[in-house]
């Protein structure tokens, strides 16, 4: 197998079958000396919320698989020679996917940091078959800038649960939290404020459909970062579909959770028995 793997702002590396690729904010764990089997890759403008170990390419004889290893997640997206020749899935802490011969791009979720906020940050890797049988040298990394070297992991900014916009935003991301998003329908600003009612008990400043609709402005921003709001006009024509996207982005980078939404679901049942 021959595995390339490219990101922006650092040479792209070549691996071959019986080498390991450890990449995050600052990896370590390869072993000293001219071994060449395990290496490091630092994600070039990875924000502090990025895990130091972040995944792991594995490179066999005839398959390549990525392990995730830590925070934030991504998504995997595949492009190969075949009928209906795509997939998309989500990546998580300790899950492991194959990759596909073709192009396979992780999109880790709001993992750049710029000087106004959080984007997605895109690892491509490309695995291609090698039936010549030829030998592909190793492309060792630069080293480390010093500014990456930061050892804690910081969160990146969320919602406090049990605020408005914390229910907007579980409001929204209901459908993927629940597993019912067979082509939702994106809830009206009545629509959420009378979900937040059955939750909650009250809707408070909610009731008001421009304080529903400034809250997903907000969780659009937070939940996308900067350049990414899908609430930003295309050629002067409006955006349609936005609160589809709001909702299931807030729902990917965990900004609310299958958990909150039962724990709110069972307060809820609590009150009314």
């Amino acid at each position: 197998m021959r595995v390339t793997v490219r990101v922006a702002g650092a040479a792209p590396l070549v691996l071959g079958a019986g080498e390991t690729l450890l990449f995050g904010r600052l990896p370590t764990g390869a072993p000293a000396g001219d071994d060449l089997t395990c290496s490091l890759l630092a994600l070039p403008k990875a924000g502090t919320n990025v895990s130091r170990l972040l995944g792991e390419c594995v490179v066999g004889d005839d398959s390549v698989r990525v392990r995730w290893q830590g925070k934030p997640g991504a998504q995997l997206s595949s492009l190969f020679d075949a009928p209906g020749g795509a997939r998309r899935g989500m990546l998580g802490a300790g899950m492991t996917a194959m990759l596909d011969e073709g192009d396979n791009q992780l999109l880790v979720l709001r993992g750049r940091e710029e000087p106004v906020g959080h984007t997605d940050l895109t690892v491509t890797i490309e695995v291609r078959a090698d039936r010549d049988d030829a030998s592909f040298p190793y492309t060792r990394p630069a080293g480390i800038e010093p500014s990456w070297r930061r050892a804690t992991t910081a969160p990146l900014p969320g919602l406090e649960p049990d605020t408005d916009m914390w229910f907007v935003a579980l409001a929204l991301a209901e459908p993927w939290l629940s597993g019912d998003d067979d082509y939702p329908r994106p809830p009206t600003n009545r629509e959420i404020s009378e979900r937040i009612l059955t939750w909650r008990g009250e809707t408070g400043r909610l009731t008001e459909p421009r304080r529903v609709h400034d809250a997903i402005q907000q969780i659009c921003a937070l939940a996308f970062g900067a350049g990414g709001l899908p609430f930003r006009p295309v050629d002067g024509r409006r955006v349609e579909n936005a609160r589809y996207a709001v909702g299931r982005r807030a729902a990917e980078v965990g900004l609310v959770t299958a958990e909150q939404l039962e724990s709110v679901e069972r307060a809820a049942r609590q009150r009314r028995g």
